[in-house]
């Protein structure tokens, strides 16, 4: 991992290869590790950078602004202060929300788009996420992750691994995202993310509404066809709403596809890669003609 200080905080992330440059964006209470089996594989043709978000993994954890606006304005300072002007840029879960507030925001440097599992594309997500997201769900958290609780998990964990145990991927990933918030700032850091797209009724922010802004934008959807925390569904109502998109369920697959099939994951997007030519637009491109003609058709 290499480091940035970037408006007085540290950012840490992981940057592999050359060629055109490919962004990497992980989920809530994640980190560039979800990439791991991918960076490798996809470093041989293309500059990958994947970043541990603010408030994530070894990044600073301010006391800011932990909205989806904000985070895209800090991958586009990173890629900034990196030198990439205009890159693909690939969200998993919250890093879907991210990827697509990045190309709302600064379509200009957006050159594709790549959902995985993503969210913001729908309100109905996994119960145990809409529970931390309640009021008082942080003093409740604190409890199930201090320190000794934690030990203790990881010892079953190493001794089920030794015995040859299979764990469900969803609730291992989970753990292992969870397990990292036993630092109160990354706690802190964690309900300030959440509670910016979440609410106990389910995902209070919502791309649907925008999603026809990107019918010049390349864009890939991702999903696993066994996705407990947000349904498969909103992968089909979003390749519907977004002109021209690619749509690959992996059937086999629960959220965490880059973990589960990585192989096959990097195959899908090389393909994407490949086969598109990289959009480029400015920032006004066609969007004030698209707007206006919206908003024309919605008044009469």
């Amino acid at each position: 991992m290499a480091k940035a200080r970037i408006h007085g905080h540290e950012v840490f992330y992981r940057a592999e290869g050359e060629g055109s440059a490919v962004v990497l964006i992980h989920g809530i209470a994640g980190c560039s590790a979800t990439w791991d089996a991918v960076v490798p594989r996809l470093a041989a043709r293309h500059a990958v950078i994947a970043p541990d978000l603010l408030g994530h993994g070894e990044s600073a954890k301010p006391r800011g602004d932990y909205s989806l606006g904000a985070y895209a304005s800090g991958v586009r300072d990173l890629l900034a202060v990196l030198g990439h002007d205009r890159v693909t840029v690939v969200g998993h879960s919250l890093g879907g929300g991210i990827a697509m507030q990045f190309a709302y925001q600064f379509p200009e440097r957006c050159e594709r788009l790549v959902l995985v599992g993503s969210g913001g594309l729908g309100r109905e997500v996994s119960p145990l996420l809409r529970a931390l997201s309640a009021p008082g769900a942080e003093y409740v958290l604190a409890l199930l992750l201090a320190r000794r609780l934690h030990g203790f998990a990881s010892r079953v964990g190493s001794t089920v691994g030794r015995l040859g145990i299979r764990g469900d991927q969803l609730m291992t990933e989970l753990w292992n995202s969870y397990s990292r918030l036993t630092d109160a700032r990354a706690q802190r850091a964690f309900f300030h993310t959440i509670r910016a797209v979440i609410d106990p009724a389910g995902q209070r922010v919502s791309a649907r509404d925008r999603l026809y802004l990107a019918a010049d934008l390349p864009t890939l959807i991702v999903w696993g066809g066994r996705d407990s925390v947000i349904p498969v569904e909103h992968a089909s109502v979003a390749h519907e709403l977004i002109p021209g998109s690619r749509l690959e369920v992996f059937e086999r697959c629960g959220h965490f596809v880059p973990i589960e099939a990585p192989q096959r994951f990097v195959e899908v997007l090389e393909d994407f890669l490949a086969t598109t030519e990289p959009a480029d637009l400015s920032q006004s491109s066609g969007w004030q003609e698209l707007l206006t003609s919206t908003t024309t058709a919605a008044s009469a």
